[in-house]
């Protein structure tokens, strides 16, 4: 897979991450399912009352597997972003 910053086909962040816990978790059931994704810090709008940029993990798949990457993430409780 190519960087996720440069001219790919990587499209859209399957999943953003905002706790180190959770990237860790779902690192892990990527690997042990073979499926190969890119992660990359960057930063996101949190909070309802008082907005901020944060600083999260977004998780990228190539387009080919994202289906069957975004089913996985179900299996163990993460929501994929559509």
């Amino acid at each position: 897979m190519t960087d996720a910053s440069s001219e790919t086909s990587v499209e859209r962040p399957l999943y953003v991450a905002r706790r180190l816990s959770d990237a860790k978790r779902l690192e892990e059931a990527l690997t042990t399912a073979g499926i190969e994704y890119e992660v990359e810090p960057d930063t996101y709008q949190g909070g309802v009352i008082f907005r901020s940029a944060r600083v999260g993990a977004f998780f990228y798949v190539e387009p080919a597997v994202r289906e069957r990457a975004s089913a996985l993430m179900l299996e163990h409780g993460f929501k994929p972003l559509s």
